[in-house]
């Protein structure tokens, strides 16, 4: 082949590394991998649902995604344990430095999966199964949890093989295997064909990847738009994305948060936002970008969305600015219902431009309010994020750095936890 490319997975990565770090770290003799067991978010943070189950878990139809209470329905005897984003970041960046041994082209499609392009180093190692098989074996006994890796020409087909049995595989999806392989699988196990699509699918009497691989694709286009051209082409194994071991440039930075409780208050809203915008200006510090849209999103306690956005004057990383203008549209948009999810986002991203616009009758001092922004990054940096908050958040419920992973998430207190 011209092309070799690897796509490596972790099984049930968020378990497996939870399950890894009691049994080697923690003294825990029991392997939640082995029984039915999920990790969860904090229900009192109405943060409760299942973020990933163990393979027994499955046989009870627990699935990602779903609450707590609804697993619980389903498995009285669940076994459940708190997320630990800290711990999974230091398990992804020891998984991806095993697969940066085997080829410097490795793209990271999340936290727990990866594409490699391994066209030019596989002669190296061996054959593509056995070097497959060497990844998978060094993860296995080097980090202590288990991958499944898919191979094949491109990356739509190593993606499919990497989802066939589990866990701990090595499969191949040659472009000659993707009849007896693949098309007969059901439509819903395509990449790229979520429930929607599956549901339209079967309603037209498409049941198997196969039988949507020879329909006609100009037909699909019509009924599908420009998605019926994608799955088509999925279909029938046709995919030229390249391996990119550089991630591009962020279109947009933006962070949201599920209130613990819901807000029916502008002043508690305005707390919340702030918080957000404190997030969000800091990441576009550090990316040396600025931007020139805000918006603003809000989930109201009947789960129903609404967003706003609007597009500032000159372009900024300044977080006062960012949550003014977010307060501005949240006024504009807010129609009194309990919210129970607020967001900042931000768009139209561009370098860093030292040079600004000057507006006639705005007496800012934009560089003062720089100079604070510069000042507080480089302290959280050096002593944490809590080492300075504005006066507002002090003895408030609300997490004064909101969005991204909320803050029980980040860590887990052990001593708090009895390890089986």
């Amino acid at each position: 082949m011209k092309n070799i490319i690897f796509h490596v997975d972790v099984n049930s990565a968020f378990l497996s590394w939870e399950a890894t770090y009691r049994l080697h770290h923690k003294g825990g003799t029991l392997d939640i991998r082995t029984v039915p067991s999920a990790v969860g978010g904090d229900m009192s943070m109405r943060h409760g649902i299942i973020l990933a189950k163990s393979i027994p878990a499955k046989k009870y139809c627990i699935t990602t995604g779903e609450t707590i209470l609804e697993a619980k329905r389903k498995c009285p005897n669940l076994l459940l344990v708190p997320p630990n984003y800290g711990m999974y970041e230091q398990c992804s960046k020891a998984f991806m430095g095993i697969l940066k041994e085997y080829s410097d082209n490795v793209e990271q499609y999340s936290i727990d999966e990866a594409f490699v392009d391994i066209s030019e180093t596989c002669h190296l190692f061996g054959n593509p199964v056995e070097t497959a098989n060497q990844i998978k074996d060094r993860v296995r006994n080097e980090l202590g949890f288990t991958v499944n890796i898919g191979i094949s020409s491109n990356k739509l087909l190593a993606k499919m093989a990497s989802d066939f049995e589990k866990p701990d595989k090595v499969h191949t999806l040659y472009p000659e295997e993707i009849e007896e392989k693949m098309w007969t699988l059901p439509v819903s196990d395509l990449f790229f064909v979520g429930r929607a699509t599956t549901k339209k699918l079967l309603n037209l009497g498409i049941m198997t990847i196969g039988e949507l691989a020879k329909t006609d694709p100009v037909w699909l286009k019509t009924v599908f738009k420009k998605q019926g051209e994608i799955v088509w082409n999925f279909a029938n194994g046709i995919d030229f994305s390249p391996v990119v071991s550089v991630a591009p440039p962020n279109k947009g930075y933006g962070n949201s948060t599920t209130t613990p409780y819901d807000v029916v208050d502008e002043v508690t809203a305005r707390k919340v936002l702030l918080a957000l915008s404190e997030t969000v200006g800091s990441r576009l510090r550090k990316d040396h970008v600025e931007i020139e849209l805000v918006s603003v999103g809000i989930r109201y306690s009947d789960l129903s969305y609404v967003s706003h956005q609007k597009r500032l004057k000159t372009s900024t990383d300044l977080t006062m600015e960012i949550y003014n203008a977010a307060c501005e549209l949240f006024v504009a948009l807010w129609n009194g219902y309990p919210i129970r999810h607020l967001g900042v986002h931000t768009g139209k991203v561009q370098d860093c431009d030292f040079s600004r616009q000057m507006v006639l009758f705005d007496d800012t001092d934009y560089e003062k309010l720089s100079k604070v922004d510069d000042t507080i990054d480089v302290i959280r940096k050096r002593f944490g994020n809590d080492a300075v908050k504005r006066a507002v958040f002090v003895n408030q419920p609300i997490d004064h750095m909101s969005g991204g992973i909320s803050r029980e998430k980040r860590s887990v207190d052990y001593s708090k936890i009895v390890v089986d």
